[in-house]
C-alpha cells in the first residue's frame, strides 16, 4: 500500500494574486482530505512571488480550521530563520488547538536568497553545526517539563508534535539517523543525491524515543491528467518556473505552454533533467504505472507528492486521478496477496 501525502507551495500563477491562491489552497486541503490523502504540508519560502505560504505556521493553521482528519504540518519550516523557542510555540499552539494532527519539518536551508535572509535576520555567521543543535533544542521544548526548567515552550511543553527532518543531501540524512527521526528527503527538485541519502539514513538509523525504525517520505512531481497529452502541457507550467528560477528570473506559475520543452536548448534542458527527473506525467495508467515503479525502486514509507499547475480546478483534477491511480495498485496488490 502507498501513502500518499501533498505539498502545497500555495502556487501564484500569473494574472493571480496571492489571496486567490491561498484560497485555493484551503479548498485543495479539503479535496485532499477527501481523496485520502495522509498529510497536508506547507513549505517556508520568502521573497517568491510565486509562492504564497511564506507565513506557513499561520497558513497551517488555517488549513487545520477547513479540515477535520488530515494532518496537516510544516515541509518544512526553515530553522536558521527563526528562534527554536518560538517554533516550539507556535507549533505548540497548533498542536493544542488541533490535536495528534500537527507534524514539524525542520530544514536548515534559509528558503531564500542571501539578500533576503540578511532582511530575516538570521546569523549570517553561524556555522552549520548550529543546526543540529538548533533541533536539539527544539525537541527539548517538546518534552516534559522538569523541575527547575526556566524557559518553557507555552504551549508546546509536554506535547506531542512529531518533528521530520528534511534534506536535498546526505546531511539531513545523517542527522535524522543519528537522532531517530523520520526523515523527508526533496526529491521533488533536488533527486540527485535520493539513493545515496536513502541508503544512509537506513543504515546508520538509532532507534529512538520518536521512532523505533526508520521511516522515509519522498518528494515526487506528479502532473496527472485524462490524457498524457494534455498532463504534459500541463507540466509545462512546472518546467517554465525550474527554467526561470535556475537561471534567476523567478515569477508567478507561468500558464502552460505548448512545445516548451522541444523549444528549450540544452543548457535549459540539463536545469529539468538535474531538477525535474523524479516526476510523474500523464494519464492515469501512466501515473499507475510510474508510481509502482517509483515506489519498488526506492522502498518509501510514504510519498509526498506535489503538483505545480496554473489552473486550480485541473491541479485538484491532478490530484483525485492519482488517488484513483493509488487505490487501484492497492486493489491489485491486495488481489495477488
Amino acid at each position: 500500500m502507498i501513502k500518499l501525502s501533498v505539498l502545497d507551495l500555495s502556487p501564484v500563477p500569473e494574472g493571480s494574486d496571492v489571496s486567490r491562491s491561498l484560497a485555493n489552497t484551503l479548498d485543495l486541503a479539503r479535496n485532499a482530505e477527501r481523496l485520502g490523502y495522509r498529510r497536508y504540508w506547507l513549505a517556508e519560502h520568502h521573497n517568491m512571488p510565486g509562492i504564497a505560504s511564506a507565513a506557513t505556521a499561520v497558513l497551517i493553521g488555517q488549513v487545520a480550521a477547513v479540515t477535520h482528519q488530515i494532518r496537516v504540518g510544516a515541509g518544512g519550516i526553515m530553522l536558521p530563520n527563526h528562534a527554536p523557542l518560538m517554533v516550539a510555540e507556535a507549533f505548540g499552539t497548533l498542536e493544542a488547538m488541533y490535536p495528534r494532527r500537527i507534524d514539524l519539518g525542520v530544514g536548515r536551508a534559509p528558503g531564500t536568497d542571501q539578500i533576503t535572509a540578511h532582511a530575516l535576520r538570521r546569523a549570517m555567521n553561524a556555522s552549520v553545526d548550529s543546526f543540529p543543535n538548533d533541533v536539539v533544542e527544539l525537541l527539548h521544548y517538546f518534552k516534559p517539563e522538569e523541575p527547575g526548567q526556566r524557559v518553557r515552550a507555552v504551549p508546546g511543553v509536554g506535547l506531542n508534535v512529531p518533528v521530520w527532518i528534511l534534506g536535498s543531501s546526505l546531511y539531513g540524512a545523517q542527522l535524522a539517523a543519528m537522532l531517530g527521526l523520520p526523515y523527508a528527503f526533496a526529491s521533488h527538485f533536488a533527486p540527485a543525491e535520493m539513493e545515496h541519502a536513502l541508503a544512509l539514513y537506513r543504515e546508520r538509523f538509532e532507534p529512538s524515543e520518536y521512532l523505533e525504525r526508520p521511516y522515509a517520505m519522498l518528494g515526487l512531481n506528479v502532473t496527472a491528467a485524462d490524457t498524457d497529452e494534455e498532463a504534459e502541457l500541463l507540466f509545462s507550467s512546472t518546467q517554465q518556473a525550474f527554467v526561470n528560477l535556475r537561471t534567476g528570473r523567478p515569477g508567478k506559475l507561468p500558464p502552460p505552454k505548448p512545445g516548451y520543452y522541444a523549444s528549450l536548448g540544452e543548457p535549459e534542458k540539463a536545469v529539468l533533467a538535474h531538477t525535474l527527473s523524479c516526476a510523474i506525467v500523464g494519464s492515469k495508467e501512466t501515473v499507475k504505472q510510474g508510481l509502482k515503479a517509483f515506489a519498488q525502486r526506492t522502498g518509501a514509507d510514504e510519498v509526498m507528492v506535489t503538483a505545480q499547475i496554473f489552473d486550480h480546478h485541473a491541479r485538484v483534477r491532478s490530484y483525485e486521478i492519482l488517488a484513483e491511480a493509488a487505490k487501484e495498485l492497492e486493489e491489485v496488490e491486495r488481489v495477488t496477496v
